[in-house]
């Protein structure tokens, strides 16, 4: 009965540990990216500053002491998520602790790092020299970057575990490194580097873009916009090719995931490509086929007529749910590439500078931009994660082996839900509190060594009309 017991347990245990660690993941990975990529933006911002733009130096305090918010919010979700690896999953952590433990102690260094960097610059307007302060940036933006590739290469040793041998089911012969640097480390990171432009440069500038739409057509808004998107837009057109070539890592050593992203019930040469339509039955139902003759298998191998493993090849047992995949694979793509288009428009719009945000139908699709990037990240993210399953490494240790027996899962998990609720309800109203005093004119944390000047306490350019009534928030608009 015991037995019986403990299994159910586990069985029970599956399903919220999931959405537990979902909910907190993707809530968690809008503030890494956002980590990991705005403070190169300040660091721009700042630097022109020195160099007379008071507009761009105003904007960079702004965005710094928004972005000590978010960081504040990032350390507390990323040491729920720590928590939650040996709460949620005791037999991954007991079996393979060993093998990624250093991986995870090399990101709280660089968070620590990042962490120091940061308080010292939103601190230091009215003590540093002005060139010294901006270098504060440096090291944020190195810590943030070399961090996020020690977490993402966690992620990338359960898709392709490296660095243990399994010797009748012990794990010896341990090398961390080699786990870092794992097979889909590198891809992976880049994939996820990218995308953090991407969130961050999009999502900023269409919250100025609101503005615009509401006639704030003032250097603030000229600067809240133009700068992110430039930052976004490299990212953008590179990310399809990066995208291809981690689809090609997937077609090699994950090939039943390639399945559930193509929607291919069996194997098959010169597979189509089929968009959209239900995987129902072991085929594609309402789906429309590009009419290209083996697209699918050149995309995945460069070659029409490769072999590609269908779902068949595997137990049913051993198949991720199609359609979430599939769905959220096509959804990621969909959105990256009207982004990657929608950049394209942008640089055909920057011909004509004088005009550049007179289309309202293309200042409203920035707008929109910013929550594309986001979905097309997690859905990113969604791909990545649920086609694996049911490995939570890949071919080595199921999902269902991972969790814990613990029947308090839900409680945990509902837990949690608050938590991520009232800090986004916390941040959201310290940060629009923010926004509202510098709308009203109050500039704090003033820097000593302004480009033109201080006078009565602050710079001149924060006390003309279109300073004041302008950039309604540092990264968001109060109009």
């Amino acid at each position: 009965m015991a037995v019986i017991g403990n299994v159910f347990a586990a069985q029970s245990a599956l399903l919220p540990a999931r959405e537990q660690m979902a909910l907190t993941l993707g809530s968690h990975i809008i503030l890494a990216s956002i980590g990991m990529s705005l403070p190169a933006m300040i660091f721009y911002l700042h630097r022109r500053g020195l160099r007379g733009d008071e507009t761009a130096l105003e904007l960079a305090k702004r965005w710094s002491k928004v972005a000590g918010v978010l960081f504040a919010m990032g350390a507390v979700s990323g040491t729920v998520l720590s928590f939650e690896l040996g709460l949620l999953w005791p037999g991954l952590m007991g079996r393979y602790g060993d093998v990624i433990g250093l991986a995870f102690a090399l990101e709280g260094i660089s968070f620590f790092a990042e962490a120091i960097f940061l308080g010292i610059y939103v601190y230091g307007w009215d003590r540093l020299p002005g060139r010294i302060h901006s270098l504060m940036l440096i090291p944020m933006i190195v810590s943030g970057v070399v961090g996020s590739f020690f977490v993402v290469s966690v992620n990338g040793w359960m898709n392709s575990p490296a660095g243990f041998d399994l010797v009748n089911g012990q794990v010896m012969n341990v090398d961390p490194v080699a786990a870092i640097f794992n097979g889909a480390a590198v891809i992976e990171f880049t994939h996820m580097f990218l995308a953090a432009y991407m969130v961050t440069g999009f999502s900023v500038a269409a919250i100025y873009a609101v503005g615009i739409l509401k006639g704030r057509r003032d250097h603030h808004h000229w600067l809240g916009l133009i700068v992110p998107l430039a930052f976004a837009a490299i990212p953008t057109l590179a990310q399809p090719v990066v995208g291809h070539i981690a689809g090609q890592r997937v077609a090699d050593e994950q090939p039943v995931k390639l399945a559930a992203m193509e929607g291919l019930g069996t194997t098959e040469a010169g597979a189509p490509l089929v968009l959209g339509g239900v995987f129902r039955d072991g085929e594609i139902v309402g789906g429309i086929e590009v009419p290209i003759q083996g697209l699918a298998s050149f995309l995945a191998q460069n070659d029409r007529r490769a072999e590609l493993a269908g779902l068949d090849s595997v137990p049913p047992g051993d198949r991720p749910p199609v359609n979430v995949v599939r769905t959220a694979f096509q959804i990621m793509v969909a959105l990256g590439t009207s982004l990657a288009a929608l950049i394209l428009w942008a640089a055909w719009r920057w011909r004509r500078r004088p005009e550049f945000w007179s289309s309202r139908w293309f200042v409203r699709a920035i707008v929109v931009s910013g929550p594309a990037a986001i979905v097309a990240m997690e859905t990113g993210w969604v791909t990545t994660e649920v086609g694996r399953q049911p490995w939570i490494v890949q071919g080595v240790m199921r999902t269902s082996d991972a969790v814990t027996d613990a029947g308090y899962i839900w409680f945990t998990f509902l837990a949690s839900a608050f938590l991520y609720l009232a800090m986004g309800v916390s941040a959201f109203a310290v940060i629009r509190s923010m926004t509202k005093r510098w709308a009203s004119g109050d500039h704090d944390l003033i820097s000593p060594y302004g480009p033109s000047g201080i006078e009565d306490g602050r710079p001149a350019a924060t006390r003309d009309d279109a300073g004041e009534a302008s950039i309604g928030s540092a990264l968001g608009s109060q109009q």
